[in-house]
């Protein structure tokens, strides 16, 4: 079964969210900074298939998700958790000088 192809508007967000240019994208996929841009502004459909595949896997080394239409929401984009979850403050450590 052939994985999803990512939308352009999909790419745009992942590099945005890595707050990448362009440039920099194609640098690190190893592409032409025009292949990307091209990439980012039509859907994938033939030549420009290996394009989008490289930006995806730049993307998603840096820890970019790229999330399915299911649900009814379109598909979307959001950056992996690092480390242990956040979890704040227990009661018993709550206190004057970190209340916010």
């Amino acid at each position: 079964m052939q994985e999803p192809v990512v939308t352009p508007a999909q790419l745009r967000a992942g590099r945005a969210l890595l707050g990448l240019s362009q440039a920099e994208l194609a640098e690190r996929a190893g592409l032409p900074v025009e292949a990307a841009a091209e990439a980012e502004t039509k859907r994938a459909a033939g030549a420009l298939e290996p394009a989008v595949a490289a930006l995806q896997a730049a993307l998603e080394g840096q820890g970019v998700l790229f999330l399915d239409a299911d649900g009814g929401q379109g598909p979307g984009v959001r950056l992996r958790r690092s480390g242990l979850p956040d979890e704040g403050l227990r009661p018993d450590q709550l206190t004057s000088d970190n209340d916010i």
